[in-house]
């Protein structure tokens, strides 16, 4: 069900390379937005640390959602566990 994640030529360590440097990128981002709408370094710091939690907790479920969506799926044969 899940063979795209080992199929192709990218390692797995670059995925996870990559997703963790994307989290640096959108927690600084929030970082910044948080900073210039509050004002305050530790709001946007406390902001940031709670975008974190939130954003992977809310990725997680969109994500096994998505697992259940057979759109956009090429020859592929739904299993079930």
């Amino acid at each position: 069900m899940l063979d795209f994640i080992t199929r192709g030529n990218v390692t797995r360590r670059r995925s996870l390379l990559k997703t963790v440097t994307w989290r640096g990128v959108a927690m600084v981002d929030t970082l910044l937005i948080g900073y210039f709408v509050t004002g305050s370094w530790l709001w946007a710091g406390s902001i940031a640390i709670l975008e974190i939690l939130t954003k992977m907790f809310l990725y997680y479920l969109h994500e096994r959602a998505w697992a259940h969506v057979e759109w956009g799926m090429r020859g592929r044969t739904q299993v079930r566990k």
